[in-house]
């Protein structure tokens, strides 16, 4: 008896120790963490590796910088970060998946905010999935219109515009009708529906035992409804988007109720072009994004990050210069090429803007679950 139980006091010693693998693993298996990332072309990622070495003569950047990097000096390759991707490789479903890294941007040689999303978030242990849609030129009102929302109907100023020009208002409504409509919003649900059919066939040390956890969701879109003023006719007036927040609203709803989580946490990357000094339009678009985070329904598990914050003006002006052909010092044209692989509209390109982006949307996840 007594040997008896010696032996049980020695096996519980052991499987705390990790001496037995089979115990030990089973204690330390951990739901696998999956982070849906959505958007158009700025989720897509339009940053070129090429501005990474931009980032180090910042102090509030160079940190980041050295986590992007392994010890080899080239981007880091995530241990228990996988990810499946659409999108990023052209306006199609083709899928790139894999251990995170660099390369899951628009092009192979490109990021979004995935690649400093998923750096932070493996620091917190857990075995991750990211499942990553994203398409450019995709808006809100249309592509991905809520399964939820009230049929599309012509705006306005469209209505006007048409009588102004003896246009068939009726042909109008009649278009505006029979044009589809939460295509993308589909074939994002499709794919996310797909990968967590078969995860194994994208994170191979997948166990079903081990189950998954719907962690979190990051919508970063917005730009072509902000330029849309067919659909948002007084965006010019405070309130010119409200539109754009009931929409974003019933998007969050509906994701959460197909997906069977209530209280999935939820971040509105918040448009962030033109930094701290946006023109009229961009104030009142911002306002309209991030206006859901506020819904009492939403208190807790919805947040709204800025991203204007991380706006860079010296490269923005720096672009602006170079684009009316003005002449630029040899230092400024330097850190120009170095800095900027993009379009204005596109964060520049830059990866000192786009890093801590998805750094930022990773610290507010972490933070929506230390509220709940």
């Amino acid at each position: 008896m007594r040997n008896t139980r010696q032996s049980m006091k020695w096996m519980m010693i052991a499987a705390v120790l990790g001496l037995m693998p089979g115990i030990a693993s089973q204690a330390a298996a951990k739901p696998l963490k999956v982070y849906i990332l959505a958007g158009q072309s700025n989720m897509q990622g339009h940053v070129n590796i090429s501005t990474f070495d931009s980032m180090a003569g910042d102090p509030k950047t160079a940190p980041i910088l050295k986590e992007m990097r392994g010890a080899d000096g080239k981007p880091r390759v995530c241990q228990k970060v996988w990810i499946s991707s659409i999108g990023g490789a052209g306006d199609d479903t083709t899928e790139q998946k894999g251990l995170l890294t660099a390369g899951f941007g628009a092009s192979p040689n490109k990021i979004g905010p995935e690649f400093t999303f998923g750096i932070y978030m493996e620091k917190l242990g857990d075995p991750i999935l990211i499942i990553k849609t994203a398409w450019g030129g995709r808006d809100l009102s249309t592509d991905f219109r809520p399964p939820s929302a009230e049929p599309y109907v012509a705006s306005k100023k469209s209505i006007d515009w048409a009588k102004q020009h003896n246009e068939d208002v009726n042909a109008i409504h009649e278009r505006v009708a029979n044009t589809p409509r939460g295509v993308t919003y589909r074939q994002m649900m499709d794919h996310v529906r797909k990968v967590l059919g078969d995860i194994k066939r994208v994170v191979p040390e997948y166990d079903p035992k081990q189950g998954y956890e719907l962690a979190g969701f990051v919508w970063f879109q917005g730009f072509n409804d902000y330029i849309n003023e067919w659909y948002y006719d007084d965006r010019d007036q405070p309130g010119g988007y409200a539109k754009y927040s009931h929409l974003l609203t019933l998007f969050i709803r509906d994701i959460r109720k197909e997906l069977k989580a209530p209280k999935m946490p939820f971040v509105i990357g918040v448009m962030g072009i033109d930094g701290m000094k946006p023109g009229l339009h961009m104030t009142h678009f911002r306002q309209a994004m991030a206006a859901p985070a506020s819904l009492p329904e939403f208190k807790g598990n919805v947040v709204a990050v800025e991203t204007a914050p991380f706006w860079d003006d010296d490269l923005a002006a720096l672009q602006a210069r170079a684009e009316k052909n003005e002449k630029l010092t040899p230092e400024e044209d330097k850190r120009l090429k170095a800095g900027v692989s993009n379009q204005a509209y596109h964060y520049l390109g830059a990866a000192k803007i786009m890093a801590p982006i998805g750094k930022a949307f990773a610290e507010a996840i972490v933070n929506l679950k230390k509220t709940r």
